[in-house]
């Protein structure tokens, strides 16, 4: 692994640089959710999609559109129903008549996907093949209308909402959905001294806005730039033996694995696992991405990529007591020393 050059190390400080003044302003809504917002930004910069999954009133959409606000990004709302067709998330064609000519002719009408960040409210609530209008765009960063392809402007990202109480009339993502999402981050409940802060800033007087201080250009720059954060064989070893981990049906894995899960993880929970590593090393101002930064974004990436069997959800072991101890199972590999 070569060490990083003078250039590097700027562009790294660079990043730390532009976290620290999008935290700023988001802070200016936003009460504490620090851990929250920092995973936002790692998997903005890695160029994933997150999942955010919490009870309302969190300040889930608030997050959104005032990230979009910091970054001098397009930002849309879909809020999904029941009665929500794929149309309605990707533009359809209208017949129009050219005034002029007298000629009919089909134009295309942009969808709300037609954004650099777009918030997809209570995406369950909507029928799986609405859902599955988003599946190309996400993946691929385009949308095929009747024979045409249109190219979604960069950098776009979707940020997807749950609520995890209300369940009636709800549609579950397709396994296929969910893996196309980087994170799945939990919103939890403020602090006491959160919630006061929160009550006391939003009942009297007026609330400060975030001002833009990044660019969609510096976004694409921060991406990049993530592609360039070193990651060693060492770690690369110990993001293998994590997600081999998870596979029930592998003899090496531990046998709580074997005991409690359905299926485990992907190659594609590997890719965001290093991708999460190097991003939050880079935000940081470090040099390299280590074991340490890759356990720090597990939870995230692979709640969402590994099923509980009947076993576990008949004792209670939910998806995240299975990461803990796979976390505390799978050991760092020794250090290869160089002669």
């Amino acid at each position: 692994m070569s060490d990083a050059s003078g250039g590097d190390i700027e562009l790294f400080r660079q990043a730390r640089a532009a976290r620290d003044r999008v935290t700023a302003e988001l802070h200016k809504v936003i009460v504490g959710q620090d851990t929250l917002i920092e995973n936002v930004l790692i998997a903005m910069c890695a160029g994933g999609h997150v999942l955010l999954i919490g009870v309302p009133g969190l300040a889930k959409t608030l997050l959104v559109s005032s990230l979009a606000k910091t970054l001098s990004m397009s930002f849309k709302r879909i809020q999904f129903t029941p009665d929500m067709m794929p149309s309605d998330i990707t533009g359809t064609e209208i017949l129009e008549e050219d005034h002029a000519t007298g000629r009919k002719g089909f134009t295309f009408v942009q969808g709300p996907v037609f954004t650099n960040l777009l918030l997809a409210d209570e995406i369950n609530r909507t029928p799986p093949k609405t859902q599955a209008a988003l599946l190309e765009a996400m993946q691929e960063k385009h949308v095929t209308v009747g024979k045409k392809t249109y190219v979604l402007e960069e950098p776009f990202m979707v940020m997807a909402t749950q609520n995890p109480i209300e369940q009636e009339g709800t549609y579950p993502l397709p396994e296929a959905q969910l893996d196309r999402f980087m994170f799945n981050l939990w919103v939890d409940y403020p602090a006491d001294h959160e919630l006061k802060q929160i009550i006391k800033s939003t009942t009297a007087g007026v609330m400060q806005q975030p001002s833009p201080v990044l660019s969609g250009a510096d976004v694409m720059q921060l991406r990049k730039t993530v592609r360039m954060v070193p990651i060693s064989d060492h770690v690369l070893d110990y993001i293998v033996k994590l997600v081999t981990a998870t596979h029930p049906t592998n003899e090496g894995s531990p046998e709580f694995s074997r005991k409690y899960l359905a299926w485990g993880a992907g190659p594609r929970a590997g890719q965001y696992l290093a991708l999460g590593a190097k991003s939050r090393a880079m935000l940081r101002g470090n040099l390299q991405a280590t074991v340490e930064d890759v356990r720090a974004v597990a939870h995230n990436v692979l709640r969402h990529r590994i099923f509980t069997n009947f076993t576990a959800q008949a004792e209670g072991i939910d998806v995240d007591v299975i990461i803990d101890r796979l976390l505390a199972h799978v050991v760092e590999p020794a250090l290869t020393k160089v002669a």
